[in-house]
């Protein structure tokens, strides 16, 4: 009986040994895809800047109004 649990324990072990291994290496990908994700954000939040501030240029200096109707109208 003594062996037997000796082995069972051993088994339980190595199977948590497994299941922390499979875990360490999913934390591992998911901080890399964290850390892409993070900046693509940084990327994207520059780009909807820099065209907020380019509409904000631009918005006087169109032709018309947009309340205007076009010529052909």
């Amino acid at each position: 009986m003594n062996m037997e649990f000796a082995v069972s324990q051993e088994e339980r072990f190595v199977t948590i040994e497994i299941k922390l291994a499979h875990q360490e290496d999913l934390v591992d990908e998911l901080n890399k895809l964290v850390y892409q994700q993070s900046r693509r954000i940084d990327q994207l939040e520059a780009m909807v800047s820099k065209l907020a501030e380019h509409v904000r240029n631009n918005a006087h200096s169109g032709p018309g109004t947009l309340n205007e109707k076009p010529p052909h109208y």
